[in-house]
This record gives C-alpha cells, structure tokens and sequence, in this order.
C-alpha cells in the first residue's frame, strides 16, 4: 500500500489552461504583427520592398531596342467550307517577317498564296468552330509559309481577319 500512496503523492499538480490561452493570444499577435511589418514595406523583404527594388531597376536600364522586322500584306482570301450548305471564310493576313529577307518573301508571295489557298479548302469546318482554331490555323500555316520561303525568314503570321458566314 506505500507504494501506492507514494505514485499519488509525486504525480504533478495541474496547472489552469490560462498558459495555453496567453501563449495562444501572443502567437496569434506576433503573426499579424509580421505580416503587418512584410506587407507595408516595413521590412526589406515584403512584396512592397521587392516591388520597389525592381522599379529602381527598371528605372536604371534603357529599353531594349525592337527587333528589325518588316510586314508584308498577304489579300484578302475567300474560300468556301467544306460543308453541305454554303458557308464561306474570309481570311486576311499579314507576315511579319525579319528586315533582311522582305523582298525574299515579297517574291514568293504567289506561291504563299498558292499554299494559303490549298490549306484553307483542306480546313473542317468543325475545326473552324473550335476556340483554339485560330491559334492552330496560325501554327499550320507558319510552318508551311517556312518551307515555302525558307526557315528563320518568317517570324509570324498576323491574323487580320477571319469570318466564317
């Protein structure tokens, strides 16, 4: 029986939760308390600071020059779609092409047009209505305007218009 008094005589006295509830109020402050200090700029790391620092930057350094490129104006292409009533698209584009090479590419204009032409009437119109359409059209048909006037000359194709009726 000693031994049984003796394990209740030794075990801990239990303190009240207010240890728990004024280290819980003091987490809780520090936490707003530096977000606080980061997001005013108070701090040298906030969004605010890294913000400021890229300004200076940018303020120090010119802007970079625009790349020697020249447009060449492809006409206005009618073509009608590959469907049981009569639907058509009108296409008009130009190509944006690197400086050196627009009188290459001007000179090939019939054969760009040759393949502009046998691409369109080779279009779905299912592929006509999707969203992404136009971004694919463009793909396609830049790497078929490089084969034809030869790799790096074209850089890409603007899409002026595209109706389908």
């Amino acid at each position: 029986m000693t031994d049984a008094t003796a394990e209740q005589a030794e075990a801990p006295v239990k303190k009240g939760k207010m240890g728990l509830i004024v280290g819980l109020i003091l987490a809780i402050s520090g936490a707003a308390a530096g977000y606080f200090l980061t997001s005013s700029g108070v701090l040298p790391f906030g969004a605010k600071a890294e913000k400021a620092a890229i300004d200076k930057t940018q303020e120090d350094m010119p802007a970079k020059a625009l790349a020697d490129v020249g447009f060449v104006d492809l006409p206005p292409v009618i073509v009608s779609v590959n469907t049981g009533e009569s639907r058509h698209l009108k296409f008009h584009a130009q190509l944006e092409v690197n400086a050196p090479y627009i009188a290459d590419v001007e000179k090939m204009q019939p054969r760009i047009m040759d393949v502009l032409n046998g691409y369109l009437r080779a279009v779905e119109i299912s592929d006509l209505e999707d969203s992404l359409a136009l971004i694919r059209i463009r793909g396609h048909l830049l790497r078929r305007f490089g084969i034809v006037v030869g790799e790096g000359r074209v850089r890409d194709v603007l899409v002026m218009e595209f109706v389908l009726n």
